[in-house]
This record gives structure tokens, sequence and C-alpha cells, in this order.
């Protein structure tokens, strides 16, 4: 059984449960960066909630592991005896969210942007002409960094990656790849090897057996460090 007990912090928002999409198998290529949905009038900042904050988290997985709670919008940096750094993100619209044990098989500063051939398509149906390939850079969809992330050796096709549309983050936006703000990705990504183990909480519940609990915000270390 999953324990989804999160407590988050003063503004208390609990954000809407994803849409349900199985845990592929093999896994149907699908990737993010698209501009896909449309927002007339975008928020001009993230909500407090979902700005990086070092919180307890009372866990049994291991520090350094990544867990990724796609039902309340939060990635959880395991570092100690209930301690971890929580990002929030931006997730898998309806029909792309999906579940599953996985871990960071390459990671990528700047990367370029390769959509597939059925996101260019699909995207064409609807007016929308994406490149076949695109340089990294600060207009690349995938951001400042990339983490790759692979099942049994071989690639996903999802990633955990910036974005160049910070409001997203909080929503359900992307084809299926976690979104981070570029400042927060950027840290993540220092502090995240090649080799870490990202478990992935969403529909399906392929990942299996995990416990985890989010009592709020360290104060202590937020206010003094350390």
């Amino acid at each position: 059984m999953l324990k989804f007990a999160t407590a988050l912090t003063a503004a208390g928002l609990l954000v809407s449960s994803m849409s349900a999409s199985a845990f592929a198998q093999p896994i149907t290529p699908a990737h993010d960066g698209a501009p896909v949905v449309r927002v007339a009038s975008p928020p001009k900042s993230v909500k407090p909630q979902f700005k990086r904050q070092r919180v307890h988290l009372v866990t049994n997985e291991a520090p350094g592991t990544i867990i990724i709670d796609t039902n309340n919008k939060f990635l959880y940096l395991v570092e100690s005896k209930n301690r971890a750094t929580r990002y929030g993100i931006g997730v898998g619209r309806e029909g792309f969210g999906w579940s599953g044990v996985v871990k960071i098989g390459r990671k990528a500063e700047w990367p370029t942007w390769t959509p597939p051939a059925e996101m260019r398509v699909r995207e064409a149906a609807k007016g929308h002409i994406i490149p076949a390939f695109q340089e990294g850079g600060e207009d690349n969809p995938l951001g400042a960094r990339a983490m790759y992330l692979y099942q049994g050796g071989r690639d996903t096709i999802f990633r955990i990656h910036g974005t160049t549309q910070p409001w997203t983050i909080g929503l359900n936006m992307s084809s299926g790849c976690i979104r981070m703000m570029n400042k927060d990705v950027i840290d993540l990504y220092d502090r995240a090897p090649v080799g870490t183990k990202v478990i992935v909480i969403g529909p399906g519940n392929k990942q299996g057996e995990v416990s985890f609990e989010d009592r709020g915000i360290d104060v202590l270390r937020t206010l003094f460090g350390g």
C-alpha cells in the first residue's frame, strides 16, 4: 500500500490528481517540451508552495533517492533521515501520466531537443509546427539541464528537465516529462549523479511499494542552513 500523507506548506493547497495512464510495456515514446497547451494569460510567477524548500520528509528510501509525487506536483531529493529538498514540478497532462522506478541514465547541460516523429505529427494536426531538431539554448524547450530516465538499461524517452515556461510548474501540461524551473533543475542536476534511483508515483502504481510523509518546511534549516 502506498502511504500518501503529504503535509503541504502554509498555503494548504492540494493540487488535483493526474489522469490515469499506464507505464507502457514497452514504454511508448513520448517527449516533453512543445508548447502544446496555450494559455491566454499565464501567471507571472510560480505559486509559493512550488518554490524550492527544505522539508521534513519521513521515508525509508535511501539518501540520494529522488521521489516524484506527480499527484501533488512535488519532486523530493532525499538527503538524510527526515530531511529532503522539495521542488515544484510540472507533469504529464491527461493521457500522458505514468509511474515506475527508473534511474538517471545520462545528463546534459543545455540539451538539444529532437522531438519524436509522432509528436510532430500530433502537433501538426493541431496547427502547431515544431522543429525536427533544436540546438540547446535559452529558448530550447528542455531548458538549462536534462536528466534522461532509463529503465532496464533503455531510454524511456522521459526526462527531468528545465522549461522555458515556468508558469507551467504545478500543472499537468507535459507529454510525460517532469518539468522544473531552470534554477531548480540546475540545483538538482548538480546533486543527482548518473545512476540515481528515481521513483515516479503516478497512474498505475507501477512504482511498487513506497512510503513517505511530508511534514512541512524545515524551519531551522531554512533560516540557518545546514
